[in-house]
């Protein structure tokens, strides 16, 4: 006897509601362009440029009491992250201390690394500065135009790769999905103002690559069951393929889902900005997958008959196996 989340036949119709749950996802990509432009992102010192400190010292890290010492130097915006590992010591206790950028310097000064350093004694007398590393505000207005493009060339190749594999109206569709997915994590980042750094940049090239797949886990089936059922309506023929690979999609959105929500209560502050960032991009990933992507391929119609060849769709490859 075996657990079935999902029935071996389900008859559900995704797509009863098919303009209203598209409109729904144009209103959210509206609204996240919006609070981006409005409200902006919160970007880390990756992206602001700053100094980050790590210190260790033989007394617990006490979050508070470090920030109310260094609150009278007047560093602007300060971040501290007491880290865990279950190779320190009992005596070894670390912390992360993050300082945005200095008006005018490149780098926290030598003279003001020693004011932090002779405040942090005040409460922990023992402390030491493991290391102090700075990123000059140049180098990380480099890295935000770097990690944009970098996500517009991950979904650019997707595209080619669709239109090769599939037609361009998957293409169109996929493309579609991906950039909802991006958006709609944008959007959520900048209304909650949760910091935006390059570990968030890399959840979304992650979110790009779990959408895709699952996107074209379906596209598959869909290209296989309209070879089968030449005389259906394409949206019966959408609502087959979708519901034959359900329980595919849920087991493994599932699963997915039960790690990074372990790992966004458990994993404490270092990761929970790029676990947030992967529970938030599966979540609209599995429901773009259907909801987006297959509703623009609903609109735009999509050929029937690969016997016949279409000058106007890529099609050379759509009878390669990848």
């Amino acid at each position: 006897m075996r657990l079935r989340l999902v029935p071996d036949e389900t008859h559900i119709d995704f797509f009863r509601y098919a303009r209203l749950t598209f409109g729904v996802s144009v209103v959210a990509v509206i609204v996240s362009v919006v609070l981006w432009l409005t409200m902006g992102l919160n970007f880390g010192i990756d992206f602001r440029g700053g100094t980050t400190i790590r210190t260790q010292a033989e007394t617990a890290v006490d979050v508070g009491a470090y920030r109310e010492a260094l609150s009278a130097l007047d560093l602007g915006d300060v971040t501290i992250t007491e880290i865990f590992d279950p190779t320190f010591a009992a005596d070894q206790h670390v912390a992360l201390i993050v300082i945005q950028a200095q008006e005018g310097d490149e780098a926290v000064s030598s003279d003001t690394i020693a004011s932090i350093e002779a405040a942090l004694q005040e409460v922990a007398p023992a402390i030491t500065f493991e290391s102090v590393e700075s990123v000059g505000p140049t180098v990380s207005g480099e890295l935000v135009r770097t990690a944009f493009i970098a996500v517009g060339l991950s979904v650019a190749a997707m595209l080619v790769y669709i239109w090769l594999r599939f037609e361009w109206q998957f293409s169109v569709g996929a493309v579609v999905a991906l950039i909802h997915d991006v958006m709609l994590t944008i959007g959520i980042f900048s209304l909650m103002q949760i910091r935006f750094d390059l570990a968030i940049v890399a959840a979304l090239l992650t979110i790009v690559g779990y959408s895709i797949n699952d996107t074209v886990v379906i596209f598959d089936r869909l290209r296989e069951n309209l070879r089968k059922y030449k005389k259906k309506p394409l949206v019966e023929v959408m609502n087959l393929s979708v519901n034959e690979t359900l329980s595919r999609t849920i087991m493994t959105s599932g699963t997915t889902l039960i790690a990074l929500i372990a790992l966004l209560v458990l994993g404490g502050d270092v990761i929970r900005g790029f676990v947030f960032a992967m529970t938030w991009g599966v979540i609209v990933g599995t429901y773009s997958s259907v909801y987006v992507a297959k509703n623009v391929v609903l609109m735009l119609g999509v050929k029937r008959d690969w016997s016949k060849p279409d000058q106007n769709a890529g099609t050379q490859f759509s009878n390669t196996d990848a």
